[in-house]
């Protein structure tokens, strides 16, 4: 059972990364030292120098000869069910998005393993279940961390993409090049003036205007003006009548076109559901492909774990140690990771208008996805591969610590809900305590 040493060691952890978050929320919201676009510099800092050094460091140091396969395989299975599961809704579900199935991946299967599992498991379980930790920590770094990488630099190449296709097709249209765009026509139509006459179902057509698309806009409702109609219909390319066609409105409807920010019933931007749609063409997923593995390239989280690995595997079977100069140079910004995570975290904090960046609603299911889904997908999956005894609790209880800094940092990189992320990570802590010592006396029971 836990004792007060024990809490205290907890709380050695995790007190010393609020004092750096309100120093950095203070420097901005009280003593305004920092101005916004510095404090972008100071996450950017951290996401390419600071966290590639770290994971580095952490990895290289560990034995990957000496690793608990099944408690491995189980970590792996959680976090592909849960990707199986939220790429079928993204997928299938007019709601689904690749922006949350991001989000969600990183509420749900991204803990802070590193800051407070080690100390707080290893008080739970004793000193001799501090390795498995160590190797929760490892795989996230090598492995879901780059699969996170890759998700954010897919997502930000194909707006891109999108972005500059709509770019060059609204250019074309300003050039003047007309014999590939849609009409307008504009339709009067006369209303009879006794509604039970027999010409009333037959209104008739006065006459037909074109109007050029460049200076309609957008589909136009209908305008009364006396006893007339005025329709401003698309009239599609694909038609050659003079005036409308009724197949042609059917077929293709100009406003159906329009990705300018206009939203479907569900509330999604059409923007959004244009990207949705759009990169699923080979040519369109190749070109996005390769800019993906472009930007990959150039960024050092990429390769700082795989790095890491390489060396912890020549280290460890050949007993080679890093060179002091490098050792030192290498443990500098190291040593620094999470504490520069942490006062971004307050600087972002103090630039949004409440505590609560993402809304109530949001946090509570950031809450749940992160104290509730996750712990039990975990545990589904333990039972599944084999996992019994001490090392299943461990697993469960693992899963049910506060979120992962590295994935708010990214997310702020990136500009994917880094409110929620936010949010997550500083009610987490708060909360996880309590949460963590309920599943260890739910599950010693």
């Amino acid at each position: 059972m836990i004792n007060f040493t024990d809490l205290y060691s907890v709380l050695c952890a995790v007190v010393p990364l609020y004092v750096t978050m309100f120093l950095a929320y203070g420097s901005v919201k009280w003593w305004k030292i920092f101005t916004p676009d510095q404090c972008s510099g100071i996450n950017r800092f951290v996401a390419i120098f600071a966290v590639p050094l770290l994971s580095f460091e952490f990895i290289s140091r560990i034995n990957p000869y000496k690793m608990d396969l099944l408690f491995i395989a189980a970590d792996g299975v959680s976090k592909i069910l849960v990707l199986l599961v939220l790429f079928s809704w993204a997928k299938f579900s007019n709601r689904g998005s690749l922006d949350w199935l991001i989000t969600i991946f990183s509420l749900s299967t991204l803990p802070n393993t590193l800051v407070m599992g080690i100390p707080l498991l290893k008080s739970m379980y004793g000193d001799d279940k501090e390795g498995l930790m160590i190797q929760a920590v490892v795989l996230q770094c090598i492995i879901w961390y780059t699969l996170l990488l890759f998700l954010f630099e897919y997502r930000a190449a194909r707006i891109l993409i999108i972005q500059k296709l709509s770019t060059t097709s609204t250019n074309s249209e300003r050039n003047g090049e007309k014999e590939n765009q849609d009409e307008v026509v504009h339709v009067i139509v006369t209303r009879p003036v006794n509604s039970e006459s027999p010409d009333s179902d037959q209104q008739k057509v006065q006459n037909f205007t074109k109007v050029a698309p460049a200076a309609s806009g957008q589909f136009k409702p209908p305008e009364e003006d006396g006893k007339e109609l005025h329709l401003f219909i698309w009239r599609c390319k694909c038609c050659n009548s003079e005036g409308f066609c009724e197949q042609s409105m059917k077929a293709c409807s100009k406003e159906e076109e329009n990705v300018g920010g206009s939203t479907e019933g569900n509330g999604e931007p059409e923007a959004l559901r244009v990207q949705k749609y759009s990169s699923l063409s080979s040519e369109m997923l190749g070109l996005i492909m390769k800019m993906v593995w472009f930007r990959l390239v150039r960024n050092p989280n990429s390769y700082a774990s795989l790095v890491g690995l390489i060396w912890a595997l020549v280290s460890c079977r050949w007993g080679i140690k890093k060179p002091q100069i490098m050792e030192n140079s290498v443990t500098i910004l190291s040593n620094a990771g999470l504490g520069m995570a942490m006062f971004s975290l307050g600087l972002f904090m103090a630039l949004q208008p409440r505590i609560i960046a993402c809304g109530t609603k949001l946090a509570g299911y950031g809450m749940l996805a992160r104290f509730v889904a996750g712990p039990a997908i975990m545990g589904i999956a333990s039972i599944v591969v084999g996992l019994r005894g001490t090392t299943l609790k461990v697993s469960i209880v693992q899963a049910a610590l506060p979120q992962g800094i590295v994935p708010f940092v990214f997310s702020r990189e990136y500009n994917l809900h880094p409110d929620v992320l936010s949010t997550a990570v500083i009610f987490g802590m708060i909360v996880s305590l309590p949460i963590t010592v309920l599943y260890y006396i739910l599950l010693g029971l």
